[in-house]
C-alpha cells in the first residue's frame, strides 16, 4: 500500500522546517516569495493534501457543513442545496449533503453521523413528524437551520414558504376558472407541507362559498412521480371523477399527467392539472404544468447564512434566531387554462 505523503515529507523535499510548511499552507503571505515557491514546488511534485481532519481537531472548529434533504430525487431540493452550496462556498465552508428518503429511521441514521463528524451546523428538511428526531440531535450542541419547515415550538431559525398561502393560490385559480369538484393529491399525511397546503385549498373553497365536500383528497405514501401515477390511476377509477386535480408537488402532478395521458384524458380539456415548487420540469413537461413556485434557491442560501451568522466566531454573539416565511408565486401554464 503506498504511503500517504506528510507535512515532514514536503519539509524534508524542500529543505525548510515544517513550521514553515505550515506557514505557506495557512500564511502565505508570511513566508518569502523564494522559500514559498519552493514549498509549493514540494508540495505539487509529492502530490501533498492537507489533512482536513487534523486541522480540524486543532482548530476545533469544522468547514463542513450538513445539509440532510427530504428526496435528492426532486429537482426542488437540488434548488435548495445548490442555494447553500453557493453561500457555504463563499465562506469557505463545504456540505455534506445527506437524503432521508422522507425515512425518519434514515433521518435518525444521518444526523448521527452529522453529530459524529461535528459539522459546523446542519440545514434540515425533517422528516419525522413526532420531532423525536430533532430533539435527539439537540443535545449534541451543534446549530441547525429548518429549512422548508417554519421552526414551531422551537428557538432555532428557519426559511419556509407560506404553504396555506400556496395551497390557496393553487385552488382559488381552479375555482376562478369554474372548478367545483377538485381531487388533492397529497402525499404523506405527516409531513406539515401536505397539511399546510390541503388547509389554504379550503381556505379558497370556504372563500368561494364552498364547502370541504368539494375537495377530495387522494394520500400517497410518497412524493415521487410513481406515487403521482398511482394517484392518476385511482382518480381514473372514480364513478364521479372531479375535473381538475391539485398535487402536493409537482412530481405528483407530472405522475398524474402520466397516467392521463396513457388513458386518453385530455389535459386540461377533460382534467385541469396544478401542481407545486416549478421544477424545471413542470414548464418543459408534455402539457406545461401550471404550478406553486417556491424561490428553493432562496431558500438554500438564507438557511445557509442564518447557519453561517450563528456560528461564525464574528458574528455568533450577535445572532438571534429568527423564522423566515417567503411567499410564493402562481405560475400559469396549459395544463390548467381551460374549464369545464
Amino acid at each position: 500500500m503506498t504511503q500517504s505523503v506528510g507535512i515532514k515529507d514536503v519539509a524534508r523535499a524542500a529543505g525548510v522546517s515544517v513550521g514553515t510548511v505550515s506557514n505557506v499552507i495557512n500564511r502565505p503571505d508570511t513566508v518569502a516569495t523564494e522559500t514559498r515557491a519552493r514549498v509549493q514546488s514540494a508540495i505539487d511534485r509529492l502530490g501533498y493534501v492537507r489533512s482536513e481532519s487534523a486541522r480540524q481537531l486543532r482548530a476545533g472548529r469544522s468547514r463542513i457543513m450538513g445539509l440532510l434533504v427530504l428526496d435528492m430525487g426532486n429537482p426542488f431540493f437540488v434548488d435548495v442545496a445548490r442555494g447553500a452550496e453557493r453561500a457555504a462556498r463563499e465562506a469557505g465552508l463545504g456540505v455534506m449533503v445527506c437524503n432521508s428518503g422522507q425515512s425518519a429511521g434514515e433521518e435518525a441514521d444521518y444526523l448521527s453521523l452529522f453529530a459524529e463528524q461535528r459539522v459546523r451546523g446542519v440545514l434540515l428538511t425533517p422528516a419525522d413528524a413526532t420531532g423525536r428526531n430533532i430533539e435527539t440531535f439537540r443535545r449534541h450542541n451543534i446549530p441547525f437551520v429548518l429549512v422548508d419547515r417554519v421552526a414551531e415550538g422551537t428557538t432555532e431559525c428557519s426559511v419556509s414558504v407560506d404553504d396555506v398561502a400556496g395551497g390557496a393560490l393553487a385552488v382559488r385559480h381552479l375555482v376562478d376558472a369554474g372548478h367545483r369538484s377538485i381531487a388533492y393529491v397529497s402525499g404523506p399525511p405527516g409531513l406539515n407541507q401536505v397539511r399546510d397546503r390541503r388547509i389554504g385549498a379550503l381556505k379558497a373553497l370556504e372563500e368561494a362559498g364552498l364547502g370541504p365536500e368539494h375537495l377530495r383528497e387522494l394520500p400517497t405514501e410518497r412524493l415521487d412521480v410513481a406515487a403521482g401515477r398511482d394517484a392518476g390511476a385511482r382518480l381514473l377509477g372514480l364513478a364521479e371523477r372531479p375535473t381538475a386535480v391539485f398535487c402536493a408537488n409537482d412530481l405528483l402532478a407530472l405522475g398524474v399527467l402520466q397516467a392521463m395521458y396513457a388513458a386518453g384524458v385530455g389535459v386540461p380539456d377533460d382534467l385541469a392539472i396544478v401542481g407545486y415548487d416549478d421544477i424545471e420540469f413542470a414548464a418543459a413537461a408534455a402539457v406545461p404544468l401550471t404550478s406553486v413556485r417556491q424561490p428553493a434557491v432562496t431558500m438554500g442560501t438564507l438557511a445557509a447564512e442564518m447557519l453561517l451568522e450563528e456560528t461564525e466566531e464574528d458574528t455568533a454573539a450577535k445572532h438571534e434566531h429568527r423564522r423566515v416565511v417567503l411567499q410564493p408565486e402562481l405560475v400559469v401554464r396549459r395544463s390548467s387554462l381551460s374549464a369545464r
